[in-house]
């Protein structure tokens, strides 16, 4: 077992967790069914009481008028942008340089919708009003990923969106959020998911982030725009004959979490700023803007893989699963927190990073 691999392994073992909701094994699932009727009726292709209410329910929460559920964001993203190419009659879009239909999805939007992206800002920064306004009136929409996760979750001022959503409906430029994560980022805006969204032509959300379903997306928007994406959904075989078991743990988890995001904003915080204690540590951003931020170490990823795991398995205490090398000597991690982090006694974590810090400074000193 390599060193990555027997990270992944101690953390799996760790009876405290830094961050998430806890194990995505099948008792997020079972937790749901253990409460509900057997007779309850499922979605079927679409349609019915269950999969309709919860569209409806999503829908208010977000200021739409209508919503739809698919069972991936993936999906849902790339069937938004072909509706607003489609209806301005140009296929070209435009997004972060690191936004995930960029980087994460085999250039399906290029492939399956013939679609050109046109990327603003520089990887590293958020883009902003200048840079919309480079755009030409060639471009039939803008994608905004509120918190942009690829850079540590930053999010730029209210104002600032409020400005880049008054220039694109001047210009007729559709704006569309990925709000992957939308519904972490209201503590920080201090704003309802229905305020922010109503700068938005059209908005996704995942339930399966901080939410912490199985899978799942909703598409929101104006009615014409949700009857259109049910039209692409059937093409892209998003319609399975039921998808009631994400459609029942998202909005069951969502009850139960939704009113905790201030908490998990508070508690990321927090955690955040006894990382920036470390010597060779640092987070990004600095004072997080949401429930998740990275961690960024001044050490190559084959010193801090076995320091972490030696941690985790003398304390108890995962800190992450995971690193990655970013440029050279250094690497980082990232951390979601959720329900996890309430539940590891505070004494845990200080003998946890009184460990860390000492590890760290003998590996830097070394």
């Amino acid at each position: 077992m390599n060193d990555k691999e027997s990270l992944k392994a101690a953390f799996k073992r760790a009876p405290y967790q830094l961050g998430g909701n806890g194990p995505r094994d099948i008792g997020i699932l079972k937790q749901v069914f253990d409460e509900i009727e057997g007779t309850q009726e499922s979605d079927i292709y679409g349609a019915g009481t269950l999969i309709e209410a919860f569209q409806s329910k999503i829908a208010a929460y977000l200021g739409k008028e209508s919503a739809v559920f698919f069972p991936s964001g993936t999906m849902a993203q790339q069937i938004a942008l072909r509706i607003w190419c489609d209806e301005k009659g140009s296929k070209e879009v435009a997004y972060h340089p690191l936004c995930h239909l960029e980087i994460h999805e085999e250039d399906g939007l290029k492939e399956l919708h013939h679609i050109k992206p046109v990327l603003l800002a520089d990887k590293d920064r958020l883009i902003t009003l200048e840079d919309v306004k480079t755009l030409d009136g060639e471009i039939s929409c803008l994608l905004l990923e509120l918190p942009q996760r690829e850079i540590g979750g930053q999010l730029p001022a209210f104002e600032e969106l409020e400005a880049i959503s008054a220039y694109c409906r001047e210009r007729g430029i559709k704006l569309h959020l990925d709000g992957a994560r939308l519904f972490e980022i209201t503590p920080y805006y201090q704003k309802s998911a229905a305020e922010i969204c109503a700068l938005f032509d059209s908005v996704y959300v995942s339930f399966y982030k901080g939410i912490g379903g199985i899978a799942g997306a909703i598409l929101a928007g104006g009615s014409d725009f949700t009857e259109r994406s049910k039209v692409w959904k059937r093409r892209h075989g998003g319609d399975l004959i039921s998808l009631y078991p994400y459609i029942m743990t998202s909005d069951y988890y969502f009850d139960r979490r939704i009113g905790k995001m201030a908490q998990y904003f508070g508690e990321a915080k927090e955690l955040a700023a006894i990382f920036n204690e470390c010597e060779g540590v640092y987070t990004n951003p600095e004072v997080p803007v949401s429930n998740m931020f990275h961690i960024h170490f001044k050490l190559p990823e084959t010193a801090v893989l076995p320091i972490l795991r030696e941690v985790c398995e003398a304390t108890g205490v995962g800190v992450t699963s995971w690193l990655h090398e970013r440029e050279e000597g250094t690497c980082y991690s990232e951390i979601s927190v959720g329900d996890s982090y309430e539940s590891v006694p505070k004494e845990k974590i200080r003998e946890a990073f009184r460990l860390l810090k000492e590890k760290l400074e003998a590996a830097l000193s070394a």
